[in-house]
């Protein structure tokens, strides 16, 4: 059926009969992205009109402003489709990916953080964030961006308060980070962040709130990895909440930060990977079977212990045994 529009005498028009000019400065402009996408299906005068890369570049500032940034700009420009392959990378939340064997390391040089900070849909931090990815020191220490010095805290529009369960509630449910991994010489993306906080908790030293904005991703023999942006959050009761730390870093069931060489495995084989819609719900639940899985984990490590220490007991008696026997019998 031919796509139709309807005019104010309430007359159904077909827009193949519109102007191009006029579909795309007045109809296609006003779209977001997934209805853009769509629209480009119905037919192949709204295929070629959508695929204008100054609509997607729009929708791309407007629902990252980092990406107007011209670190990001000259990366996306080498996407196939520019920022229409940009964006159909980052919006769709990472699925629990299955990693591929990979007879060699990923050839990553540099990876470009683009992060934007929301609350209640209004934007209160951007930056952009280069990452040298070819150094010794990368490649064997743990995976870890920071963004935000102590002495440089975000303001947040909120009030903060000593009730816990309170104040952790507001900023999980106001606050909103994306963090797009941007890897301009394989020419693809991805958005590691939930699209919403996962866990709130306190640090159990500083008394801070920390929220977790995690995907998890499957790096290979079942083992489950958690891709994290971690915001920490404090201030003095009645006054400003503030964002003191952002930060991103990748973990395995034992709560163990992967090495850099580690984590480009796990970012190469989620920006290849499958993508979802960004549901609250499925991230969720995601995360807490990864939180279970930890646990049962955790419990089998501490079984093997106990074996291998009833292990070393038995053979330590039976060394002690012997050797006293053999003591007695001369």
């Amino acid at each position: 059926m031919p796509s139709t529009t309807t005019d104010h005498g309430g007359a159904a028009t077909e827009i193949a009969a519109l102007h191009p000019d006029i579909i795309q400065s007045h109809i296609l402009n006003r779209l977001d992205g997934p209805t853009l996408a769509s629209t480009s299906c119905a037919s192949a005068q709204l295929l070629s009109l959508s695929s204008d890369d100054l609509l997607w570049r729009h929708i791309c500032n407007s629902t990252w402003p980092s990406t107007a940034h011209p670190t990001v700009r000259a990366a996306i420009s080498s996407f196939p489709s520019a920022h229409r392959s940009f964006y159909s990378d980052s919006f769709p939340s990472v699925s629990s990916t299955r990693r591929r064997r990979t007879p060699h390391a990923p050839q990553t040089q540099l990876l470009i953080s683009a992060i934007d900070v929301y609350c209640d849909d209004n934007l209160i931090y951007s930056k952009v964030k280069e990452t040298d990815t070819l150094s010794g020191w990368f490649q064997s220490s743990p995976f870890r961006i920071d963004l935000v010095d102590p002495k440089e805290a975000v303001n947040a529009p909120l009030k903060f308060d000593g009730d816990d369960g309170a104040c952790m509630e507001l900023a999980r449910a106001r606050l909103r980070v994306s963090w797009i991994l941007i890897d301009a010489r394989k020419k693809r993306a991805v958005n590691i962040a939930s699209a919403a906080a996962v866990e709130a908790r306190r640090h159990w030293l500083t008394e801070d709130i920390q929220l977790r904005y995690a995907t998890v991703v499957d790096a290979g023999d079942g083992e489950l990895v958690q891709c994290a942006a971690l915001l920490t959050c404090g201030g003095k009761d009645g006054g400003t909440f503030q964002i003191r730390e952002i930060s991103m870093q990748i973990e395995d069931m034992e709560g163990k930060i992967l090495t850099g060489a580690d984590s480009l495995g796990v970012i190469d084989a989620a920006m290849d990977g499958r993508r979802l819609r960004s549901e609250v719900k499925a991230q969720s639940e995601a995360f807490e079977m990864f939180l279970r899985m930890k646990i049962q984990s955790r419990e089998r490590k501490q079984r093997r212990e106990r074996s291998l220490d009833m292990v070393c007991i038995a053979a330590g008696v039976a060394i002690f045994v012997g050797i006293w026997a053999f003591v007695l019998s001369r």
